[in-house]
This record gives structure tokens, C-alpha cells and sequence, in this order.
């Protein structure tokens, strides 16, 4: 990593409030060249929920200041309710966020050191809102970067995924956002004698945000709200979507890249995980990825030939075979580039699942399938990605190729088709495609789940007939993979995948017609890159970090993920450690205490056995005698008919009680 301490435009940094249209007012930090009133500059927006103050303010000093010097306003704002800004925040992307964000875009283009135009970025969050925004089309909007974010909240976030409930963030994500909300803002920013006030506004709105969302089991108005999905033509800005193979939402650069005007959208996958892809965190490599977009705010706000639209639509990280393992510092491969996408280097290879009259085969798969399918959100932590499938292959049905006789590379989302019939009214069935070595190993490639019920449209929720065969057909995550010669490509079906998918309530059984059944792999011919220039990245470049201090725990820390099986009982239990950054002290004083932990339990042999739970406990305090922590709970379990949702939040300002809350709720299992 190659720091920059000096910048040609001389950096100026303010806190100031931005005003919205009921008055609220919004709390930002704005990066700008000190020279700017006279010299006016495009500004840059991120816009988030998660504290420029504390929590993001480490990787916000590596950007925004970079930016500004390099000519740009980078403004980081704190979403109405969240940080130090003003108002109650209730839901994700609500109307009242996306009108806030147009309201923030047009203040900033009035702005005398701003030239009018407006460009925005962000990761997950951010990228989320950012490409929402965009299709609201305020004028001054020009372009945006969109990282690990999704054009699709329903099917492609951390709520449902092929139409089933997801149980591990589903759980995890609302107990995360329930702290997360909690936080009050901080005295230092908003005042002495305001921020108890402003505290307990928010403490007196939460409403734990799982209760909205399992009420909303099929794809409906609820999850169209924000879905750029549902009408890529609003998109009128330039649009570069980034993503990274072992992120979930990778899936959506692919879409953007072949539903956007070609002219105004690029798409880039790395091997990275949910994180910016400069900041070196596991898998690599990493790439220059400040440079990389000041070429697109350049060209696209500043009318600057850079280049960056002479670049293939698509740029690639194509990974080379490698064993299996929770974490990879790099991953070998090379880059690739496509011109269009769908692109002509790609042709489906349909594999058949066996041959033509084999006999039915029975998928009844153990409850706790799925405890070796790694973190739903890699983090670039030690035991994020999965490790050698072999034991989870062994509690599912396995469709080996013959050894390859040849390197087979894929690009794209391989698709399932399957010829089943369903015991039970209700029944999810997953797949995974691994690439088994010689020595029986079992790497991950990419995986695809369904929910039956889900099988006619995610809007819907159609029971299946018992005794009858119908033709499903499932797409999986999007990868990119050469599988070696003398490997196998191993598909493995199963019907249970926990805690990723919430089980239905009575344990059923698939029956798969292999001879009627097959993959299909996108395959890339590597001829496609004779004679194209190859792609090349800049080392990574950022402003000098933030000078924090990360704190040991007060004691032994937990390990990041565990698994424990009680064998009298035949009862899974699988603890996970979140690990987003854990405690820290700020160059201004604040002490930043954060702990969390998830617990997903579950027997083998009974889906009503299920439970989740998120507990956390985040602790703020300063010098001067400002403390204030936060404790909550949530829980997730179900009978045959219901969600039964328990949740609990302690918040105490220097030890004395500021509120104390319970929710018990229940709701109906409609497709869930």
C-alpha cells in the first residue's frame, strides 16, 4: 500500500449540517480543496447509516481526503436518525432516505466550491442507495460506484435468496441493525445538552426491522421499493458496479452490465470480499482502486478523456484452481475482459446429471447441512469461505463428471435443471458445483438455492403436489473458475442448508431424475484474449490512515467461528463471531467498545429445532465522562405455522437506565 501525505490542491476539512426538506437537518463532512470557492469542483457523495465519526471513520480518511486532493468535495453524510445527524430512522431505503439523498445532491451542486455536478459512491449500504438515488434521476447526478451492492432487495440481499428465508442474516443482520440504530449521537458533534434529547427520540422509535421483513415473504411492493431491477431505464447516470467473487452480491454487476446502456456502464469483479477493493484484506490481490475510479468521476465530471470508457465492459478476475481453505491472502488467477455480456467467449455446456433412464435418486438431507458453508458476508476475516466440502457433500447427493481431460474455464452464473418430484407441500432444494481433486478434496465453487414454493415466480407462493414430477430449474452465483485437468466437476444436491436457509417445518424428501436432469456451465473460451491488451491495475494508493488504536479484548477472545455437535442430543451448534473491528480508540479521544455473537442451533433430524439469535453490546465513551453503552438480543425461531421474532435492547448513559425495551412477535409462514 502506497500512502500519499502530499496532494497538488491543498486539503480543507469542515462539519457542517445539510438541510432537507421537512427541516431535518443532516450531519456531513466535507474533503475539499482549499482553493475551491474560487475554483468550483464536482463533489462527491457517500452516504450511510454507519457513524462517519467512529465506526467507518478509518476508511473514510483513506478516501475522501484522496479524492479532494486530487481535485473533488468528497462529503460523507450520516442518514437521517444514524450518527450525528437529525430524525429517527426506521427501515433500509425508505422514501424518506432516498428523498433525503436527492435533497443532499441538489444542496451540494448549489454549493459555491461545487461546479454543479454530483457524482456518488459506497459499498453495500452506500452502493445500495447510491444506485436507488441515481434512478430518482436528480439533475446534477452524473455518475456513480457502485460496489458490492444489489439492483434486487428481494433476491439478492440478506433477507431471501431463490425465494427462501435467509436464517443466518436474516437473524444476524436485524440484530446487527438493532444496535446499530441504538447508537445515540455524540456530544463532542451535536452538543452537550442535545444529544440525551436526540437519543431518546431514536431509542422511543425502534421497532426491530426483522418484524417488517418477515412479514414480507414473497417478492412484493414492499421489495420492488428500491429495486433498480424493476426499470433499468430510470438509470440515466453513468454506472460503474463493482463486485468481488466472494461477495454475495456479485450476481448484480452482471445484470447492470447487460441491462444499462452500454455507453455509461462498466462492470469489474475481483476476487474480493465485502470490502473496498484496495484496502488488502483477503483474497486478493488487491488493485488501485482510488486511481481506478478517479478516471470514471474524471471523465464522466470533470469532460476528461481517460480512457476508462475504452475499457471492456466487463473486467474479470478469472481464479485459477486452489485448494480448499477459509481464507486466501491472494488467489491465483488472471484478468479477462468482455466487450458485451452476455459475450460471445461464453457457451452453455448442459452436463447431464446421469444418463438417460437412471434410476430416481432420494435427497434427504441431515437439518444441519449447510454449517460448512462459510460466512454469507466475507469480511476478509481468518475463517470467512468455506473449507473442504467433502463432509458436507457426504450429507448430500453427489453428480460427478468423468476426471477432465482439459482446463474448462466459467464465467458467468451456471444454471440447474432438475426433474423432482416433493414428499411434502414445502420443500427448498440447493445446489452446489465443487471441484474435487484427485485427493478427494472439495473446493466451493459456487452454489444456487430454491425454494419450491418459489418456483413459478417469487411473487408467488405454490405449493407443490405430493406425487407429481415437475421440470425446476435454478440459477446459481455468479463465479469465475478454471477447473484443472484430471479434477471433477462435482454437483451436490440437497434439501436442507442451514443456518443459510430457514428450514420449512416438517422434514420432507426430493426424488431427482438425473437422466432428466442437468448442469450448465458457462463456459469461456480462453481464445477470446488473443491479441487484446492485456488488463492492468495500479498499485493500491490511499491518504494516510487514520491513527487509531485497536484495543485486545479485556479478555481471551472467542474463536471467530465454531461448531459443536452434543451427540446424545444430535443437536448442531454453530457460534460465529462477526469480528467487524471489535474496540477502538479515535485520535480525538472516544473509545469505541464493540462485541457481538451469533448462535444458530439446530437437530439433524427435526427442521422446528431451529434457533437464531444476535446478541451485542457496544460501548461509547470519552474522557471528559460521556459513556454510554448498549446491549440488545434477538431471537429467531418457528413452529409449523409461524415466525415467533424475540427481541430485547438495554441502553444506560453513565450507568443509569435511558431505555429498556421487549418485542414479542409472531407471523404467519406464508412461502417462508
Amino acid at each position: 500500500m502506497k500512502y500519499r501525505h502530499h496532494f497538488d490542491r491543498q486539503v480543507h476539512v469542515e462539519d457542517l449540517y445539510i438541510p432537507t426538506r421537512d427541516g431535518t437537518r443532516l450531519h456531513a463532512r466535507v474533503w475539499r480543496p482549499a482553493d475551491a470557492a474560487t475554483a468550483p469542483v464536482p463533489a462527491l457523495l457517500e452516504y450511510l447509516p454507519y457513524r462517519k465519526s467512529d465506526w467507518t471513520a478509518p476508511r473514510d480518511a483513506q478516501r475522501h481526503p484522496w479524492y479532494a486532493g486530487h481535485g473533488y468535495a468528497s462529503v460523507r453524510v450520516d442518514l437521517r436518525g444514524s450518527g450525528d445527524s437529525e430524525g429517527v430512522m426506521l427501515d433500509e431505503y425508505t422514501e424518506t432516505e432516498l428523498a433525503d439523498g436527492v435533497d443532499v445532491v441538489n444542496w451540494l451542486a448549489a454549493q459555491p466550491w461545487c461546479s454543479g455536478k454530483v457524482g456518488m459512491f459506497g459499498i453495500s449500504w452506500g452502493g445500495f442507495n447510491a444506485l436507488q438515488i441515481a434512478a430518482l434521476r436528480p439533475e446534477p447526478l452524473k455518475a456513480i460506484v457502485t460496489v458490492c451492492s444489489t439492483d434486487d432487495r428481494y433476491d439478492n440481499d440478506v433477507h431471501y435468496t431463490g425465494g427462501a428465508v435467509l436464517g443466518i442474516d436474516m437473524l444476524a443482520w436485524a440484530g446487527t441493525m438493532l444496535a446499530f440504530t441504538a447508537r445515540p449521537p455524540d456530544p463532542a458533534h451535536v452538543g452537550a445538552d442535545r444529544w440525551l434529547p436526540m437519543w431518546r427520540e431514536r431509542l422511543d422509535a425502534i421497532e426491530p426491522y426483522l418484524h417488517t421483513w418477515l412479514a414480507h415473504q414473497e417478492r412484493d411492493d414492499y421489495w420492488r421499493h428500491g429495486s433498480v431491477c424493476e426499470d433499468y431505464s430510470a438509470l440515466d447516470a453513468a454506472v460503474l458496479a463493482v463486485g468481488g467473487w466472494a461477495d454475495p452480491y456479485r450476481d448484480t454487476v452482471l445484470r447492470l452490465a447487460e441491462h444499462l446502456d452500454p455507453g455509461k456502464v462498466r462492470g469489474l469483479i475481483g476476487p474480493w470480499s465485502h470490502q473496498y477493493p484496495d484496502r488488502g484484506l483477503p483474497p486478493g490481490p488487491a488493485i488501485g482502486f482510488l486511481q481506478e475510479t478517479l478516471r470514471w468521476w474524471d471523465h464522466w465530471l470533470k469532460d476528461e478523456e481517460t480512457g476508462v470508457m475504452a475499457e471492456p465492459l466487463l473486467r474479470s478476475w478469472l481464479n485459477d484452481p486452489v485448494p480448499p481453505a477459509t481464507s486466501y491472502e491472494t488467489m491465483p488467477g488472471r484478468w479477462v475482459g468482455d466487450d458485451n455480456w452476455p459475450s460471445p467467449s461464453v457457451t452453455w455446456d448442459a452436463r447431464p446429471l446421469g444418463d438417460s433412464g437412471a434410476a430416481p435418486v432420494v435427497v434427504r438431507s441431515p437439518q444441519h447441512t449447510g454449517l460448512d458453508a462459510g460466512r454469507f458476508f466475507p469480511f476478509g476475516n481468518p475463517a470467512d469461505l468455506p473449507p473442504d466440502q467433502r463432509e458436507e457433500d457426504g450429507r448430500s447427493v453427489c453428480f460427478d463428471s468423468a476426471p477432465l481431460t482439459g482446463r474448462v474455464e466459467i464465467l458467468g452464473r451456471p444454471r440447474l435443471r432438475l426433474r423432482l418430484d416433493s414428499a411434502t407441500p414445502r420443500a427448498h432444494v440447493i445446489a452446489r458445483v465443487c471441484d474435487v481433486a484427485p485427493d478427494g478434496s472439495s473446493t466451493l465453487v459456487t452454489r444456487g438455492v430454491l425454494n419450491l414454493m418459489a418456483r413459478h415466480g417469487r411473487e408467488r407462493a405454490d405449493a407443490w403436489v405430493p406425487g407429481t414430477y415437475e421440470d425446476v430449474e435454478l440459477e446459481l452465483t455468479a463465479t469465475g473458475y478454471a477447473f484443472p485437468p484430471g479434477h471433477r466437476v462435482r454437483v451436490a444436491v440437497s434439501d436442507a442448508y442451514w443456518p443459510w436457509v430457514w428450514p420449512h417445518g416438517e422434514r420432507g424428501r426430493l426424488t431427482v431424475l438425473p437422466g432428466e436432469s442437468a448442469v450448465l456451465l458457462p463456459v469461456r473460451d480462453p481464445a477470446y484474449d488473443a491479441g487484446r491488451d492485456p488488463i492492468r491495475f495500479e498499485e493500491p494508493e490511499q491518504a494516510p490512515p487514520l491513527p487509531v488504536t485497536v484495543d485486545p479484548p479485556a479478555g481471551p477472545r472467542a474463536a471467530e467461528r465454531v461448531v459443536r455437535h452434543d451427540v446424545a442430543t444430535g443437536e448442531w451448534t454453530l457460534e460465529v463471531d462477526p469480528n467487524y473491528g471489535g474496540s477502538r480508540t479515535y485520535p480525538d479521544g472516544l473509545r469505541y467498545e464493540e462485541s457481538a455473537r451469533e448462535t444458530y442451533r439446530i437437530r439433524g433430524d427435526d427442521p422446528l429445532s431451529a434457533v437464531a439469535e444476535s446478541r451485542w453490546t457496544i460501548r461509547l465513551r470519552r474522557p471528559d465522562g460521556w459513556d454510554a453503552e448498549i446491549t440488545t438480543r434477538t431471537e429467531l425461531r418457528a413452529t409449523a405455522t409461524e415466525f415467533v421474532m424475540e427481541s430485547g435492547l438495554e441502553a444506560r448513559a453513565n450507568g443509569e437506565t435511558v431505555a429498556k425495551r421487549g418485542w414479542h412477535r409472531t407471523t404467519p409462514r406464508t412461502s417462508g
